[in-house]
């Protein structure tokens, strides 16, 4: 894929909007002896954590992602401690024989929907990342990994909201509908003009805005668990799959 050669030799971009049809996706590679809790944890947090596709330990590739994860995504982000420490390129002198590669859904991949039903995405207009929030909503706990919930925040028309609910709920396997809609501080965020993760964006008046389950929500586990070593991508610069977006449509 075309997009994946760039992202390889360098290009670092946030990829929404980016392969319109082709399935966008998360990574979070993890050791091998954590690699049955995130499991869990995906299982016990779905909406969240929609698990796509899994490689085995050590895997650079999957079924779904027949590229190179260590270089084919435009940004990749390096946890010690669980702490933040560096953020990459490519990973290839990062990446262990003991990494399992997890690819979780990620909420780009109902945007085209939301385009077609005349529902305007403010972060795709401006050309910039979606926004990412922290909640005060705890995930359910999977043996050492715990954390908050994280959102994606799109605003939408107040007349359209109900479509925006219906169109996005087709898609399950990849969020599906809002978990929040309205007031922010009501799910903890406290200012919506400063994303943990991602670009502010404009919430006009007649907005609302809508927060659906955001595959970050593996790396806020990390953080908040300690976990020693873990890959991730950078929030928004995402895998793209040799999957499509209708594939994750339910009628």
């Amino acid at each position: 894929m075309e997009a994946r050669g760039r992202f390889r030799a360098g290009e670092r971009v946030p990829t929404a909007g980016w392969c319109r049809g082709w399935t966008q996706a998360n990574l979070i590679a993890v050791p091998r002896e954590l690699g049955y809790e995130l499991l869990l944890f995906a299982h016990r947090n779905a909406q969240a954590c929609p698990v796509l596709d899994v490689g085995e330990s050590g895997a650079t590739s999957t079924r779904l992602f027949p590229g190179d994860l260590r270089t084919d995504l435009p940004g990749y982000r390096i946890y010690r401690d669980g702490k933040p420490v560096a953020d990459r390129d490519q990973v290839v002198e990062e990446w262990r024989d003991d990494l399992v590669p997890f690819l979780i859904g990620c909420s780009f991949t109902f945007e085209e929907a939301l385009l077609r039903a005349g529902i305007p995405i403010r972060h795709l207009e401006a050309g910039i990342n979606v926004p990412m929030y922290r909640t005060s909503v705890p995930c359910e706990p999977a043996g050492s990994l715990s954390g908050p919930l994280v959102v994606s925040m799109r605003p939408v028309p107040a007349a359209l909201v109900d479509k925006a609910i219906e169109v996005t709920g087709h898609y399950p396997q990849v969020h599906g509908a809002p978990v929040h809609v309205g007031d922010p501080a009501a799910i903890g965020i406290a200012d919506l003009g400063r994303p943990d993760f991602g670009d502010p964006v404009e919430v006009r008046a007649g907005e609302v805005p809508l927060f659906w389950a955001c595959g970050v929500t593996p790396q806020a586990a990390i953080m908040a668990s300690g976990v020693p070593y873990a890959i991730g991508h950078l929030p928004g610069h995402m895998a793209i799959l040799n999957a499509r977006d209708r594939d994750y449509y339910v009628p």
